[in-house]
C-alpha cells in the first residue's frame, strides 16, 4: 500500500469513536470516524478498513458490510460487539465481516486485526485489478482466436487443437502468434496465468 491507510471508524458512541480515534492515530493511521452507517455511506465509498460496532440505532455494522458487499466494495470491514456470541458471529462472518472483536477492545488484538485486514484488502484490490487486465485482453481475441485459446491452455498440440478445430496445424500457429501479439505474452504459462485471472476455466479436453 502506497498511501497512509484510512481507518473508517463507525460507531453511535461518540466516546468510544473518540477513544478508538486518538488509538489509531497513535499507530500512525490516518482515521474517519462517523456516527453512523448511514452517515459513513453518503461519504462513501471511502478508507481501507472500516471498524464499526454491530449495534446501532437505525443501520447495523452487518447490515452494513452486506450493503458494501452487494455494491463490490473491497474495503474490509471488521465488526465490533459487547455481546458476541456464536449465531453472531457467524452472520458477521457470512455477510463477509474481515473479522469480529469484542467490546472492550483489547489494544493489540486490533491492531492484529487491521494489519491483517488491510493485508487482505490489498491483495483483493490487486486481484481486481488483475482480473480486469485479463478481461481486457481476452476481450481483444476474435470468437476463434478465443476456441483456439481455450484448447491451448490444455496443453494440446498445435497438432491436435487443428484435429479437434477441423482446421491446419498451420492455421493454428497463426492462430497462437496472433492471440500472443494481442495478450503481449511470450509463452504459454502467461496465457494460463490469464485466464486464470480472469477467473475462466478452460473446457475439459474431449476424448
Amino acid at each position: 500500500m502506497t498511501h497512509e491507510p484510512i481507518i473508517v471508524v463507525i460507531d453511535d458512541n461518540e466516546g468510544v469513536r473518540h477513544s478508538l480515534r486518538a488509538l489509531l492515530e497513535t499507530w500512525n493511521f490516518a482515521v474517519a470516524d462517523y456516527a453512523s452507517a448511514e452517515a459513513y455511506l453518503a461519504d462513501g465509498p471511502l478508507g481501507d478498513c472500516i471498524v464499526t460496532d454491530v449495534k446501532m440505532p437505525q443501520m447495523s455494522g452487518i447490515e452494513l458490510q452486506e450493503i458494501l458487499t452487494k455494491q463490490g466494495s473491497t474495503v474490509p470491514v471488521i465488526v465490533m460487539t459487547g455481546y458476541a456470541d456464536v449465531p453472531l458471529a457467524v452472520h458477521a462472518m457470512k455477510a463477509g465481516a474481515s473479522d469480529l472483536i469484542e467490546k472492550p477492545i483489547d489494544d493489540e488484538a486490533l491492531l492484529t486485526s487491521i494489519r491483517r485486514a488491510l493485508e487482505v484488502g490489498e491483495l483483493t484490490r490487486s486481484n481486481a485489478v488483475d482480473a480486469k487486465l485479463a478481461d481486457e485482453k481476452i476481450a481483444l481475441l476474435t470468437a476463434r482466436e478465443r476456441e483456439v485459446l481455450d484448447h491451448l491452455v490444455l496443453g494440446q498440440s498445435n497438432k491436435i487443437v487443428a484435429h479437434e478445430l477441423g482446421i491446419s496445424p498451420r492455421t493454428v500457429e497463426v492462430h497462437r502468434a496472433r492471440i500472443q501479439a494481442k495478450m503481449n505474452v511470450g509463452c504459454l504459462s502467461e496465457l494460463v496465468r490469464i485466464m486464470h485471472a480472469a477467473g475462466i476455466a478452460p473446457p475439459a479436453a474431449t476424448t
